[in-house]
Protein backbone atom coordinates (compact mmCIF):
# COMPACT_ATOMS: atom_id res chain seq x y z
CA UNK A 1 0.00 0.00 0.00
CA UNK A 2 1.24 3.73 -0.93
CA UNK A 3 1.49 5.56 2.15
CA UNK A 4 1.07 9.72 0.85
CA UNK A 5 2.72 11.16 3.71
CA UNK A 6 0.52 14.66 3.30
CA UNK A 7 -1.91 12.83 5.32
CA UNK A 8 -0.18 12.41 8.92
CA UNK A 9 1.25 15.18 10.36
CA UNK A 10 0.11 14.92 14.06
CA UNK A 11 3.12 12.06 15.58
CA UNK A 12 1.86 9.65 17.87
CA UNK A 13 3.59 6.35 18.95
CA UNK A 14 2.09 3.00 19.87
CA UNK A 15 3.98 0.86 22.34
CA UNK A 16 4.95 -2.14 20.48
CA UNK A 17 5.55 -6.27 21.34
CA UNK A 18 8.25 -7.53 22.53
CA UNK A 19 9.26 -8.91 19.41
CA UNK A 20 9.25 -7.71 15.43
CA UNK A 21 7.64 -9.42 12.93
CA UNK A 22 7.35 -8.49 8.97
CA UNK A 23 4.14 -6.74 8.00
CA UNK A 24 2.63 -7.72 5.01
CA UNK A 25 1.24 -3.84 4.63
CA UNK A 26 3.09 -0.75 5.48
CA UNK A 27 1.63 1.62 7.93
CA UNK A 28 1.51 5.42 8.59
CA UNK A 29 2.30 5.18 12.10
CA UNK A 30 5.99 3.28 11.35
CA UNK A 31 7.52 6.80 10.52
CA UNK A 32 6.91 7.56 13.72
CA UNK A 33 6.93 5.50 16.38
CA UNK A 34 9.21 5.69 19.17
CA UNK A 35 9.63 9.49 18.57
CA UNK A 36 10.49 11.64 21.62
CA UNK A 37 7.90 14.10 22.71
CA UNK A 38 10.12 17.57 22.00
CA UNK A 39 8.50 19.58 24.59
CA UNK A 40 6.37 19.33 27.81
CA UNK A 41 2.53 19.59 28.07
CA UNK A 42 1.95 22.75 30.22
CA UNK A 43 -1.02 24.75 29.64
CA UNK A 44 -4.78 23.57 29.49
CA UNK A 45 -7.43 24.32 27.05
CA UNK A 46 -11.09 24.17 27.22
CA UNK A 47 -12.74 21.91 25.22
CA UNK A 48 -16.17 20.29 24.47
CA UNK A 49 -16.19 17.40 23.14
CA UNK A 50 -19.47 16.62 21.42
CA UNK A 51 -20.99 12.99 20.96
CA UNK A 52 -24.00 11.56 20.14
CA UNK A 53 -23.15 8.68 22.51
CA UNK A 54 -21.00 7.64 25.68
CA UNK A 55 -20.66 4.19 27.37
CA UNK A 56 -21.48 5.42 30.60
CA UNK A 57 -24.82 5.58 30.19
CA UNK A 58 -25.92 4.98 25.83
CA UNK A 59 -23.65 2.78 23.45
CA UNK A 60 -24.27 1.43 20.39
CA UNK A 61 -20.32 0.71 18.96
CA UNK A 62 -17.05 2.06 19.26
CA UNK A 63 -17.84 5.72 19.72
CA UNK A 64 -19.45 5.17 22.88
CA UNK A 65 -16.17 3.96 24.54
CA UNK A 66 -14.10 6.52 22.69
CA UNK A 67 -16.90 9.28 24.40
CA UNK A 68 -16.13 8.07 27.67
CA UNK A 69 -12.54 7.31 27.38
CA UNK A 70 -10.99 10.06 25.38
CA UNK A 71 -12.24 13.00 27.39
CA UNK A 72 -10.94 11.51 30.47
CA UNK A 73 -7.46 10.51 29.38
CA UNK A 74 -7.77 14.58 27.99
CA UNK A 75 -8.54 15.99 31.18
CA UNK A 76 -5.35 15.16 33.06
CA UNK A 77 -3.79 17.94 30.61
CA UNK A 78 -7.06 19.96 29.50
CA UNK A 79 -10.32 21.22 30.84
CA UNK A 80 -12.46 18.72 28.67
CA UNK A 81 -16.30 18.51 29.00
CA UNK A 82 -18.90 16.25 27.16
CA UNK A 83 -22.29 17.03 24.72
CA UNK A 84 -24.69 14.89 24.43
CA UNK A 85 -28.35 14.70 23.66
CA UNK A 86 -30.05 13.68 27.34
CA UNK A 87 -31.44 10.65 26.23
CA UNK A 88 -33.88 8.45 28.20
CA UNK A 89 -31.10 6.22 29.89
CA UNK A 90 -30.00 9.25 31.18
CA UNK A 91 -32.97 10.30 32.55
CA UNK A 92 -33.31 7.52 34.69
CA UNK A 93 -30.03 7.10 35.84
CA UNK A 94 -29.21 8.22 39.17
CA UNK A 95 -26.68 10.93 38.45
CA UNK A 96 -28.38 14.23 39.51
CA UNK A 97 -29.05 16.89 35.97
CA UNK A 98 -28.59 19.95 37.44
CA UNK A 99 -30.14 22.96 34.73
CA UNK A 100 -27.59 25.19 33.49
CA UNK A 101 -28.76 26.23 30.43
CA UNK A 102 -31.41 27.49 27.35
CA UNK A 103 -31.27 27.31 24.24
CA UNK A 104 -33.46 29.04 22.08
CA UNK A 105 -35.37 27.70 18.89
CA UNK A 106 -33.70 28.21 15.70
CA UNK A 107 -35.39 27.72 12.41
CA UNK A 108 -37.42 23.96 12.73
CA UNK A 109 -35.09 23.12 15.77
CA UNK A 110 -36.77 23.61 19.33
CA UNK A 111 -36.18 25.36 22.08
CA UNK A 112 -34.64 23.26 24.88
CA UNK A 113 -32.49 23.35 28.10
CA UNK A 114 -28.84 22.40 29.07
CA UNK A 115 -27.98 20.13 32.20
CA UNK A 116 -24.96 18.93 33.63
CA UNK A 117 -24.15 15.79 35.34
CA UNK A 118 -20.44 15.82 37.48
CA UNK A 119 -20.08 11.98 37.60
CA UNK A 120 -17.95 9.94 40.02
CA UNK A 121 -14.26 11.06 38.96
CA UNK A 122 -15.40 14.44 37.96
CA UNK A 123 -15.72 14.64 34.17
CA UNK A 124 -18.75 17.20 33.51
CA UNK A 125 -21.23 16.03 31.01
CA UNK A 126 -23.55 18.76 29.38
CA UNK A 127 -27.21 17.24 28.55
CA UNK A 128 -29.21 18.47 25.61
CA UNK A 129 -32.76 18.41 27.79
CA UNK A 130 -35.58 18.19 24.87
CA UNK A 131 -37.84 15.08 26.11
CA UNK A 132 -39.65 14.82 22.18
CA UNK A 133 -36.68 14.34 20.57
CA UNK A 134 -34.02 11.99 23.06
CA UNK A 135 -36.66 10.18 25.46
CA UNK A 136 -37.28 7.39 23.33
CA UNK A 137 -36.97 3.70 23.29
CA UNK A 138 -34.57 2.32 21.28
CA UNK A 139 -31.01 3.34 20.38
CA UNK A 140 -29.93 6.93 19.87
CA UNK A 141 -30.14 6.11 16.58
CA UNK A 142 -33.60 4.56 15.87
CA UNK A 143 -35.04 1.04 16.60
CA UNK A 144 -32.88 -1.17 14.07
CA UNK A 145 -31.25 -3.84 15.88
CA UNK A 146 -27.56 -3.06 14.64
CA UNK A 147 -28.49 -0.22 17.24
CA UNK A 148 -27.50 2.69 14.07
CA UNK A 149 -31.08 2.07 12.29
CA UNK A 150 -29.46 1.20 8.92
CA UNK A 151 -30.18 -1.11 5.95
CA UNK A 152 -33.79 -1.35 7.85
CA UNK A 153 -35.64 1.78 7.48
CA UNK A 154 -35.86 1.68 11.24
CA UNK A 155 -34.01 4.98 12.15
CA UNK A 156 -35.98 7.59 13.62
CA UNK A 157 -37.88 9.89 10.61
CA UNK A 158 -36.94 13.01 12.57
CA UNK A 159 -33.05 12.30 12.66
CA UNK A 160 -31.86 15.29 10.99
CA UNK A 161 -33.77 17.52 13.36
CA UNK A 162 -32.38 15.40 16.08
CA UNK A 163 -28.72 15.68 15.43
CA UNK A 164 -29.13 19.72 13.79
CA UNK A 165 -29.96 20.46 17.31
CA UNK A 166 -27.32 18.65 18.77
CA UNK A 167 -24.85 20.52 16.50
CA UNK A 168 -26.65 24.21 16.85
CA UNK A 169 -26.73 23.45 20.37
CA UNK A 170 -22.85 23.14 20.37
CA UNK A 171 -22.41 26.05 18.02
CA UNK A 172 -23.90 28.10 20.63
CA UNK A 173 -22.20 27.42 23.60
CA UNK A 174 -19.08 28.04 21.79
CA UNK A 175 -19.99 31.66 21.18
CA UNK A 176 -21.34 31.99 25.19
CA UNK A 177 -25.18 32.01 23.64
CA UNK A 178 -26.07 29.05 26.11
CA UNK A 179 -26.46 31.09 29.51
CA UNK A 180 -23.49 28.48 30.97
CA UNK A 181 -20.83 29.72 33.22
CA UNK A 182 -18.30 28.20 31.18
CA UNK A 183 -17.10 28.85 27.31
CA UNK A 184 -14.67 26.29 25.25
CA UNK A 185 -11.69 27.68 23.17
CA UNK A 186 -12.62 24.70 21.06
CA UNK A 187 -14.63 22.09 19.71
CA UNK A 188 -14.17 18.47 18.97
CA UNK A 189 -16.95 16.83 16.75
CA UNK A 190 -17.28 13.68 16.49
CA UNK A 191 -19.03 11.49 12.94
CA UNK A 192 -21.56 12.68 11.11
CA UNK A 193 -24.25 13.46 14.30
CA UNK A 194 -22.29 16.51 14.66
CA UNK A 195 -21.50 17.32 11.48
CA UNK A 196 -23.34 20.73 10.89
CA UNK A 197 -21.72 22.35 14.03
CA UNK A 198 -18.93 23.77 12.34
CA UNK A 199 -21.20 25.11 9.73
CA UNK A 200 -23.26 26.76 11.97
CA UNK A 201 -20.49 28.78 12.85
CA UNK A 202 -18.84 29.51 9.46
CA UNK A 203 -22.42 30.44 8.11
CA UNK A 204 -22.89 33.27 11.33
CA UNK A 205 -19.23 34.58 9.84
CA UNK A 206 -17.88 33.22 13.34
CA UNK A 207 -14.46 31.55 13.69
CA UNK A 208 -14.43 29.32 16.58
CA UNK A 209 -11.64 26.52 16.05
CA UNK A 210 -12.79 23.22 15.65
CA UNK A 211 -11.50 19.48 14.62
CA UNK A 212 -14.01 17.01 13.23
CA UNK A 213 -12.99 13.21 13.41
CA UNK A 214 -14.49 10.86 11.42
CA UNK A 215 -15.30 7.25 13.22
CA UNK A 216 -16.46 5.21 10.11
CA UNK A 217 -17.31 7.56 6.93
CA UNK A 218 -19.86 4.45 5.85
CA UNK A 219 -22.47 6.47 8.22
CA UNK A 220 -23.07 10.32 6.37
CA UNK A 221 -26.36 11.49 7.81
CA UNK A 222 -27.19 11.99 4.19
CA UNK A 223 -31.14 13.79 4.47
CA UNK A 224 -33.22 15.31 1.49
CA UNK A 225 -32.03 18.84 0.23
CA UNK A 226 -36.18 19.74 1.10
CA UNK A 227 -35.32 19.99 4.68
CA UNK A 228 -32.39 22.91 4.40
CA UNK A 229 -34.81 25.74 5.45
CA UNK A 230 -36.09 23.66 8.59
CA UNK A 231 -32.40 22.94 9.61
CA UNK A 232 -31.36 26.36 8.86
CA UNK A 233 -28.69 25.67 6.03
CA UNK A 234 -28.36 28.77 3.99
CA UNK A 235 -29.48 28.23 0.53
CA UNK A 236 -25.78 29.69 -0.60
CA UNK A 237 -23.92 26.37 1.45
CA UNK A 238 -26.18 24.22 -0.87
CA UNK A 239 -23.63 23.24 -3.49
CA UNK A 240 -20.66 20.75 -4.00
CA UNK A 241 -18.20 23.51 -2.06
CA UNK A 242 -20.35 22.92 0.80
CA UNK A 243 -23.11 20.47 2.11
CA UNK A 244 -24.48 19.25 -1.22
CA UNK A 245 -23.79 15.57 -1.77
CA UNK A 246 -25.09 14.24 -4.82
CA UNK A 247 -28.41 16.13 -4.80
CA UNK A 248 -28.89 15.48 -1.09
CA UNK A 249 -27.75 17.37 2.32
CA UNK A 250 -24.75 15.59 4.04
CA UNK A 251 -23.85 15.98 7.39
CA UNK A 252 -20.78 14.06 7.53
CA UNK A 253 -19.32 16.47 4.32
CA UNK A 254 -20.58 19.70 6.27
CA UNK A 255 -17.99 18.38 9.09
CA UNK A 256 -15.05 17.90 6.74
CA UNK A 257 -15.81 21.06 5.10
CA UNK A 258 -15.57 23.68 7.53
CA UNK A 259 -14.16 22.31 10.47
CA UNK A 260 -10.56 23.46 10.97
CA UNK A 261 -8.90 20.22 10.70
CA UNK A 262 -10.46 16.88 10.23
CA UNK A 263 -9.29 13.90 11.97
CA UNK A 264 -9.74 9.92 11.94
CA UNK A 265 -9.10 7.40 13.94
CA UNK A 266 -6.22 5.31 12.57
CA UNK A 267 -3.19 5.80 10.49
CA UNK A 268 -4.06 3.54 8.00
CA UNK A 269 -7.38 4.74 7.35
CA UNK A 270 -6.54 8.26 7.34
CA UNK A 271 -4.75 7.37 4.32
CA UNK A 272 -7.73 4.95 3.06
CA UNK A 273 -10.29 7.32 3.11
CA UNK A 274 -8.53 9.41 0.15
CA UNK A 275 -8.60 6.69 -1.96
CA UNK A 276 -12.00 5.61 -4.08
CA UNK A 277 -12.48 2.18 -3.01
CA UNK A 278 -12.68 3.52 0.90
CA UNK A 279 -14.03 7.21 0.44
CA UNK A 280 -17.71 6.58 0.13
CA UNK A 281 -17.97 9.35 -2.45
CA UNK A 282 -15.47 11.41 -0.55
CA UNK A 283 -12.35 11.05 -1.43
CA UNK A 284 -11.87 13.71 -3.36
CA UNK A 285 -12.33 16.65 -0.70
CA UNK A 286 -10.57 14.02 1.67
CA UNK A 287 -7.55 14.52 -0.62
CA UNK A 288 -7.97 18.17 -0.73
CA UNK A 289 -7.77 18.07 2.83
CA UNK A 290 -4.84 16.06 3.21
CA UNK A 291 -2.58 17.93 0.68
CA UNK A 292 -3.25 20.93 2.43
CA UNK A 293 -2.36 19.41 5.99
CA UNK A 294 -6.09 19.07 7.59
CA UNK A 295 -6.39 15.41 8.10
CA UNK A 296 -4.73 13.54 10.38
CA UNK A 297 -4.93 9.83 11.71
CA UNK A 298 -4.74 9.93 15.48
CA UNK A 299 -5.58 6.14 16.74
CA UNK A 300 -7.94 5.20 19.89
CA UNK A 301 -6.86 3.17 22.56
CA UNK A 302 -8.29 1.16 25.45
CA UNK A 303 -8.64 1.93 28.93
CA UNK A 304 -7.21 0.12 32.20
CA UNK A 305 -10.15 -1.65 32.94
CA UNK A 306 -9.17 -4.07 30.20
CA UNK A 307 -6.50 -6.00 32.15
CA UNK A 308 -6.57 -9.73 32.82
CA UNK A 309 -5.36 -9.17 36.05
CA UNK A 310 -7.98 -7.28 37.31
CA UNK A 311 -11.27 -7.71 35.47
CA UNK A 312 -13.91 -8.14 37.99
CA UNK A 313 -16.02 -9.42 35.09
CA UNK A 314 -13.84 -12.65 33.42
CA UNK A 315 -14.35 -16.33 35.73
CA UNK A 316 -10.50 -16.18 36.48
CA UNK A 317 -7.85 -13.52 36.47
CA UNK A 318 -4.80 -13.97 34.98
CA UNK A 319 -1.41 -12.38 33.60
CA UNK A 320 0.89 -13.32 30.77
CA UNK A 321 1.89 -17.17 30.80
CA UNK A 322 -1.02 -18.11 33.10
CA UNK A 323 -2.66 -20.04 30.56
CA UNK A 324 -4.12 -21.92 32.82
CA UNK A 325 -6.19 -19.14 34.31
CA UNK A 326 -7.27 -18.75 30.69
CA UNK A 327 -8.15 -21.82 30.27
CA UNK A 328 -10.59 -21.35 33.29
CA UNK A 329 -12.13 -18.81 31.12
CA UNK A 330 -12.10 -21.19 28.36
CA UNK A 331 -14.33 -24.11 30.37
CA UNK A 332 -16.62 -21.03 31.40
CA UNK A 333 -17.65 -19.98 27.85
CA UNK A 334 -17.86 -23.36 26.34
CA UNK A 335 -20.55 -24.07 29.33
CA UNK A 336 -22.46 -20.78 29.66
CA UNK A 337 -23.03 -20.72 25.39
CA UNK A 338 -23.42 -24.49 25.16
CA UNK A 339 -20.10 -25.75 23.50
CA UNK A 340 -18.93 -29.15 23.99
CA UNK A 341 -15.87 -29.97 26.41
CA UNK A 342 -13.03 -29.77 24.20
CA UNK A 343 -9.13 -29.44 23.12
CA UNK A 344 -9.15 -27.38 20.01
CA UNK A 345 -9.00 -23.82 19.65
CA UNK A 346 -12.06 -21.43 20.25
CA UNK A 347 -12.81 -19.00 18.09
CA UNK A 348 -14.58 -15.64 19.14
CA UNK A 349 -16.79 -13.10 16.94
CA UNK A 350 -17.34 -10.16 19.22
CA UNK A 351 -19.16 -7.58 16.22
CA UNK A 352 -22.27 -5.78 14.77
CA UNK A 353 -23.49 -8.30 12.15
CA UNK A 354 -23.36 -6.06 9.36
CA UNK A 355 -21.44 -6.43 6.14
CA UNK A 356 -18.92 -4.27 6.87
CA UNK A 357 -17.35 -6.92 9.32
CA UNK A 358 -16.95 -9.79 7.00
CA UNK A 359 -19.15 -12.47 8.66
CA UNK A 360 -20.48 -13.90 5.40
CA UNK A 361 -16.79 -15.13 4.83
CA UNK A 362 -16.84 -16.12 8.99
CA UNK A 363 -20.30 -17.91 8.18
CA UNK A 364 -18.69 -19.69 4.81
CA UNK A 365 -15.97 -20.85 7.11
CA UNK A 366 -17.29 -22.35 9.88
CA UNK A 367 -17.85 -25.90 8.42
CA UNK A 368 -13.82 -26.31 7.71
CA UNK A 369 -13.35 -24.82 11.01
CA UNK A 370 -15.54 -27.09 12.85
CA UNK A 371 -14.57 -30.24 10.98
CA UNK A 372 -10.62 -28.91 11.99
CA UNK A 373 -12.20 -29.37 15.98
CA UNK A 374 -12.50 -25.40 16.27
CA UNK A 375 -15.49 -24.14 18.03
CA UNK A 376 -17.06 -20.61 17.37
CA UNK A 377 -19.48 -18.08 19.22
CA UNK A 378 -21.03 -15.25 18.09
CA UNK A 379 -21.86 -12.65 19.85
CA UNK A 380 -23.72 -9.29 18.73
CA UNK A 381 -26.47 -7.76 16.42
CA UNK A 382 -26.93 -6.16 13.31
CA UNK A 383 -28.26 -7.23 9.86
CA UNK A 384 -31.76 -9.38 10.40
CA UNK A 385 -30.38 -11.98 7.40
CA UNK A 386 -27.27 -12.33 9.18
CA UNK A 387 -29.01 -13.35 12.58
CA UNK A 388 -30.68 -15.59 10.79
CA UNK A 389 -28.16 -17.09 9.34
CA UNK A 390 -26.00 -17.33 12.45
CA UNK A 391 -29.05 -19.14 13.92
CA UNK A 392 -28.92 -21.56 11.56
CA UNK A 393 -25.62 -22.35 11.70
CA UNK A 394 -25.59 -22.51 15.68
CA UNK A 395 -28.52 -24.75 15.13
CA UNK A 396 -26.47 -27.15 12.23
CA UNK A 397 -23.28 -27.64 14.58
CA UNK A 398 -24.69 -27.55 17.97
CA UNK A 399 -21.87 -28.09 20.90
CA UNK A 400 -19.71 -26.60 18.43
CA UNK A 401 -20.81 -23.30 17.57
CA UNK A 402 -23.20 -20.99 19.31
CA UNK A 403 -24.57 -17.97 18.62
CA UNK A 404 -25.59 -14.69 20.90
CA UNK A 405 -27.76 -12.10 19.16
CA UNK A 406 -27.64 -8.72 21.22
CA UNK A 407 -24.54 -7.48 23.06
CA UNK A 408 -23.31 -8.20 27.43
CA UNK A 409 -20.26 -6.36 28.66
CA UNK A 410 -20.07 -9.04 30.81
CA UNK A 411 -20.10 -12.04 28.74
CA UNK A 412 -18.49 -10.16 25.81
CA UNK A 413 -15.27 -9.59 28.29
CA UNK A 414 -15.34 -13.23 29.32
CA UNK A 415 -15.33 -13.84 25.12
CA UNK A 416 -12.03 -12.37 24.98
CA UNK A 417 -10.77 -13.89 28.11
CA UNK A 418 -11.78 -17.15 27.36
CA UNK A 419 -11.11 -17.68 23.52
CA UNK A 420 -7.91 -18.35 21.80
CA UNK A 421 -8.60 -16.33 18.57
CA UNK A 422 -10.72 -13.76 17.59
CA UNK A 423 -12.70 -13.50 13.94
CA UNK A 424 -12.28 -10.28 12.75
CA UNK A 425 -12.40 -10.11 8.45
CA UNK A 426 -14.02 -6.35 8.46
CA UNK A 427 -13.84 -5.12 4.56
CA UNK A 428 -12.73 -2.04 6.62
CA UNK A 429 -12.37 -0.76 9.97
CA UNK A 430 -11.46 2.76 10.69
CA UNK A 431 -9.83 1.68 14.21
CA UNK A 432 -11.50 -1.02 15.69
CA UNK A 433 -11.40 -2.20 18.86
CA UNK A 434 -12.39 -5.62 19.67
CA UNK A 435 -8.65 -6.62 18.52
CA UNK A 436 -7.11 -4.34 20.71
CA UNK A 437 -9.59 -5.92 23.85
CA UNK A 438 -9.13 -9.32 22.36
CA UNK A 439 -5.22 -8.76 22.34
CA UNK A 440 -4.76 -7.52 25.88
CA UNK A 441 -6.76 -10.86 27.31
CA UNK A 442 -4.30 -12.84 24.99
CA UNK A 443 -6.74 -13.95 21.85
CA UNK A 444 -4.82 -13.26 18.59
CA UNK A 445 -6.81 -11.69 16.17
CA UNK A 446 -7.41 -12.85 12.79
CA UNK A 447 -7.78 -9.73 10.32
CA UNK A 448 -7.91 -8.31 7.41
CA UNK A 449 -4.85 -6.02 6.44
CA UNK A 450 -6.77 -2.58 6.48
CA UNK A 451 -7.48 0.51 8.81
CA UNK A 452 -6.57 0.70 12.40
CA UNK A 453 -6.32 -3.52 12.16
CA UNK A 454 -2.91 -2.94 10.29
CA UNK A 455 -1.83 -0.49 12.53
CA UNK A 456 -2.55 -2.45 15.56
CA UNK A 457 -1.73 -6.01 14.63
CA UNK A 458 1.42 -7.37 14.02
CA UNK A 459 1.17 -10.52 11.25
CA UNK A 460 2.72 -13.88 13.06
CA UNK A 461 3.75 -11.74 16.32
CA UNK A 462 0.47 -10.48 17.82
CA UNK A 463 -2.07 -12.15 15.74
CA UNK A 464 -2.58 -13.07 11.88
CA UNK A 465 -3.06 -10.45 8.95
CA UNK A 466 -4.41 -11.55 5.42
CA UNK A 467 -4.00 -8.69 2.20
CA UNK A 468 -6.69 -9.91 -0.10
CA UNK A 469 -10.46 -9.64 0.67
CA UNK A 470 -11.49 -13.02 -0.41
CA UNK A 471 -12.56 -16.18 1.23
CA UNK A 472 -8.95 -18.29 0.34
CA UNK A 473 -6.99 -15.67 1.60
CA UNK A 474 -8.99 -15.57 4.39
CA UNK A 475 -9.00 -19.49 5.21
CA UNK A 476 -4.97 -19.57 4.78
CA UNK A 477 -4.76 -17.12 7.61
CA UNK A 478 -7.49 -19.58 9.64
CA UNK A 479 -5.18 -22.80 8.83
CA UNK A 480 -2.24 -20.61 10.16
CA UNK A 481 -3.58 -19.83 13.32
CA UNK A 482 -4.80 -24.06 13.32
CA UNK A 483 -1.08 -24.55 13.20
CA UNK A 484 0.29 -22.07 15.54
CA UNK A 485 -2.37 -23.87 17.96
CA UNK A 486 -0.54 -27.13 17.54
CA UNK A 487 2.95 -25.80 18.08
CA UNK A 488 2.49 -24.82 22.43
CA UNK A 489 5.63 -22.83 22.76
CA UNK A 490 4.80 -20.37 19.29
CA UNK A 491 1.53 -20.06 20.18
CA UNK A 492 2.07 -18.79 23.75
CA UNK A 493 4.99 -16.69 22.62
CA UNK A 494 2.05 -15.34 19.97
CA UNK A 495 -0.52 -14.75 23.43
CA UNK A 496 2.27 -13.42 25.20
CA UNK A 497 3.65 -10.42 22.15
CA UNK A 498 -0.12 -9.80 22.20
CA UNK A 499 -0.32 -9.16 25.95
CA UNK A 500 2.27 -6.85 26.15
CA UNK A 501 1.62 -4.77 23.48
CA UNK A 502 -0.10 -1.47 24.60
CA UNK A 503 -2.33 0.49 22.99
CA UNK A 504 -3.86 2.76 25.94
CA UNK A 505 -5.26 6.34 25.89
CA UNK A 506 -2.62 7.96 27.35
CA UNK A 507 -0.48 7.88 24.25
CA UNK A 508 -3.04 9.66 22.44
CA UNK A 509 -2.44 13.19 25.21
CA UNK A 510 0.47 14.14 23.32
CA UNK A 511 -0.49 13.96 19.21
CA UNK A 512 -4.33 15.45 20.32
CA UNK A 513 -3.20 18.77 22.63
CA UNK A 514 -0.27 19.16 19.58
CA UNK A 515 -2.99 19.18 16.92
CA UNK A 516 -5.42 21.35 19.33
CA UNK A 517 -2.62 24.09 19.17
CA UNK A 518 -2.11 24.00 16.14
CA UNK A 519 -5.39 24.79 14.61
CA UNK A 520 -6.03 27.62 17.70
CA UNK A 521 -2.62 28.89 16.41
CA UNK A 522 -4.12 29.21 12.56
CA UNK A 523 -7.14 30.36 13.91
CA UNK A 524 -5.31 33.46 15.51
CA UNK A 525 -5.52 32.21 19.28
CA UNK A 526 -3.25 34.10 21.27
CA UNK A 527 -3.22 32.03 24.47
CA UNK A 528 -0.18 30.33 25.74
CA UNK A 529 1.48 27.61 23.75
CA UNK A 530 0.69 23.98 25.01
CA UNK A 531 4.45 23.38 24.40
Amino acid sequence: MQIDSSVIDTPFTYEKPLREAKKPCKTVHDRNVNQPPEKTLESPQRILFVTSEIADFVKVGGLGDVSSALPRALATHHDVRVLIPAYREMIESEHEIEPVGHLAAFAGLPACDIGKITCDDGLIIYVLLCPELYQREGTPYGRGSSGYGDGQNEGWDDNDIRFARLSRAAADIALGDAGLDWQPQLLHLNDWQCGLTAGYLHWQGESVPSVFTIHNLAYQGIFNASRRETLGIPQEAFHIEGVEFYGNLSFMKAGIVYASHVTTVSATYAQEITTPNFGCGLDGLLRCKAESKQLSGIPNGIDDSWDPRTDIHIAQAFSCNDWRGKRVNADYVRRHFGLAAGQGPLFAVVSRLVHQKGLDLTIEAAKTIVHAGGQIVFMGSGEHHVEEALRKLAARFPGAIAAYIGFDEHQARCLFAGSDFLLMPSRFEPCGLSQMYAQRFGSLPIAYCTGGLADTIEDGVSGFLFNDMEFGSYMKSIQRAFTVFKSTDLFNAMRGAAMAGRYHWRQSIEPYSRLYQQVLEKQGDKTQAIY
